[in-house]
């Protein structure tokens, strides 16, 4: 089986081009956040279950989901948020499984937003790389790329363990705070040392 690296960092700290770079490598990349977002769209298989929880309000006239109403739900009500992963994980966890068991290359990577906070999800990656940049970048990133209100994006990061812990907690670090052309090269310094870990397991 593929060695399993878990990837994970702050919104906004650039997850998703360090997969992009790990894939013109040739390397198979997951995103929860993919998986989530099928399980929850119009004919998805948690899609009535979250219908349920939120009621009409959420449902937009197209019959997919008011994405942004039930993000400031759940970021106002914990206890909320916790009812909708208690839908959402399940079908992710099984998918999540199901897709990992078919890589076919050496390592493989795993992006999970919150990795690091949720029981038990750390344990399935042979090892934790955080994707990292200071939180003022991050902000600026989230309100340039999504156009969210500043106190929209704290609550967001509210909810994620802060820089100082996720950087404790890693195994390996990506410096995404620079110039592409940074972050490539230490991508392709990490894909060595990975494949190195795989052919030696």
């Amino acid at each position: 089986m593929a060695l399993v690296i878990g990837v994970t960092g702050g919104i906004g700290c650039g997850k998703s081009t360090v997969a992009q770079a790990f894939s013109t490598l040739g390397i198979e990349t997951l995103d929860a956040d993919d998986l989530a977002h099928a399980a929850s769209e119009l004919g998805g298989s948690a899609y009535p279950d979250i219908v349920a929880l939120f009621g009409s309000a959420a449902v937009q006239t197209d019959g997919t989901l008011n994405r942004a109403f039930i993000r400031r739900q759940i970021f106002a009500d914990p206890a909320l948020r916790a009812r909708l992963e208690a839908i959402v994980h399940p079908h992710v966890s099984a998918e999540t499984v199901r897709r990992i068991t078919q890589w076919q290359g050496p390592y493989g990577l795993w992006i999970v937003p919150l990795l690091l906070e949720k029981p038990g999800l750390r344990e399935r990656a042979d090892r934790i790389l955080v994707v990292d940049c200071p939180e003022a970048q991050q902000i600026a990133r989230v309100t340039a790329s999504r156009g969210l209100h500043e106190n929209e994006i704290r609550a967001i990061m509210a909810a994620q363990y802060s820089r100082d812990q996720r950087l404790a907690l890693a195994d390996d670090v990506l410096d995404n705070s620079g110039l592409l052309e940074n972050l490539t090269a230490q991508v392709a310094q990490l894909d060595r040392f990975y494949r190195t870990l795989a052919n030696a397991r």
